[in-house]
């Protein structure tokens, strides 16, 4: 062997211990490759909670957009969104073919606490994330018990606990009725209100009704809280439930303090439906930008949604806050991937969700953040009350939580 071809020899030994560590250092799980990362998701695209439905086109949408601009870190996003019909049985098959036959990374922001429920351990015992879950219920916050579970927006105890506090600061001698949905998601904000009101719950609390999703209507339940002589009513139902609730209190003449769970104050999808002068005076809270507020016309991150929205999902409503629901979510599952790089395992995913910083993205509120830790699985925790002025909701008070 001459100098020269042994000198050679010896430079592509050395450019291969080189290039041994960067090689290495690309990790992957089932649903991710050089060229390509698999998501999935479960919405309700039919049923009773369909209004819903368009959280996952946004997203779809919004990776289209990724995917124009080449990816995250060069691959492209493989969204995969199959309909549940808000039943939990269809949710656990739905789950079972992206995870088992579909291969994906993980399961991303699926949508309801009871369809989420039926698929918490199943996610669990197979260590597949089940990331950014689109409800607010408290146990997807549970990093010790369900470590491959994490929730995304505030959690509904706290959220009722607001409402609690306002009540008492504002209306201390009220007489409440409550309406809430029979199943986890229901009681998970009327044990945060309970919570909030503290041990006046038992004398301020006149009526406590339920209704199940399938039931057609709620107008016998409203009828029965206006005859409790309620002054304060607060309502814990999912969209369409919500319409039909605001619209019959204005029937029948019924006109209280009106408190409205956050997951229903869509003026698309709910005020509108039920009537913009009958929703007049409705309070709720927000932590992201609501698209029908005049205040943010200028702002920079509106601009750009409705740039987005224009492009790529063209048909969907600009009035209805599910919308930037569905992008504002995206955008935090696009920061975690970017942040996992070319470690696209299952367990780095988690880690990386778990470390987020301070995230401000351009449709959250001023003041609000994402913000983890390995103890921590609620991103968003802060939020502020509004009020409906018949055109657009207007914040007013300080922003909650931590």
């Amino acid at each position: 062997m001459d100098k020269r071809h042994f000198s050679f020899v010896v430079a592509a030994i050395a450019a291969s211990l080189v290039a041994a560590p960067a090689l290495a250092q690309k990790k992957y799980d089932a649903g991710a490759t050089d060229k390509e990362i698999k998501i999935g998701n479960i919405m309700p695209y039919s049923g009773p909670a369909s209004a819903y439905g368009t959280i996952g086109k946004a997203m779809n949408a919004y990776f289209d957009k990724i995917n124009a601009e080449g990816g995250i870190n060069g691959r492209k996003i493989k969204f995969i969104t199959l309909d549940d019909g808000y039943s939990p049985p269809k949710t656990v098959e739905q789950a079972r073919k992206l995870v088992e036959e579909e291969e994906v990374l993980f399961i991303a922001t699926s949508l309801g606490t009871p369809p989420n429920s039926a698929i918490h351990k199943y996610m669990n015992q197979k260590k597949v994330p089940q990331l950014f879950v689109a409800t607010g219920a408290t146990k997807w916050g549970d990093p010790k018990n369900f470590p491959w579970t994490m929730g995304w927006q505030p959690n509904y105890q706290a959220e009722g606990k607001i409402y609690a506090a306002h009540i008492l600061e504002t209306k201390p001698g009220a007489k409440i009725a409550v309406l809430y949905q029979n199943d986890d998601y229901g009681k998970d904000y009327l044990h945060g209100f309970e919570a909030g009101l503290g041990d006046k719950a038992k004398t301020m609390i006149v009526s406590k009704l339920t209704y199940e999703v399938t039931d057609p209507t709620i107008d016998s339940q409203m009828v029965t809280m206006k005859a409790s002589g309620a002054d304060v009513f607060f309502n814990i139902t999912t969209p369409k439930f919500a319409a039909q609730a605001i619209k019959k209190a204005a029937e029948i003449g019924w006109k209280p303090v009106h408190y409205l769970n956050n997951v229903s104050a869509s003026v698309g999808s709910v005020l509108v439906p039920a009537g913009l002068d009958n929703s007049v005076g409705l309070i709720s809270t927000q932590y992201l930008k609501d698209p029908t507020d005049p205040q943010w016309a200028n702002d920079k991150g509106f601009l750009d949604w409705k740039e987005f929205m224009a492009k790529y999902y063209p048909g969907g409503d600009l009035k209805d806050g599910s919308n930037v629901y569905g992008y504002n979510v995206a955008q935090g599952l696009v920061q975690v991937l970017k942040q996992a790089g070319d470690n696209l395992t299952r367990e780095n995913i988690m880690k990386q969700a778990a470390s987020l910083n301070n995230l401000e993205l351009p449709m959250m509120l001023p003041g609000v953040n994402a913000q983890t830790g390995p103890d921590d699985f609620f991103p968003i925790e802060r939020e502020q009350l509004i009020r409906f002025d018949g055109k657009s909701w207007v914040r007013f008070g300080k922003v909650y939580g931590r």
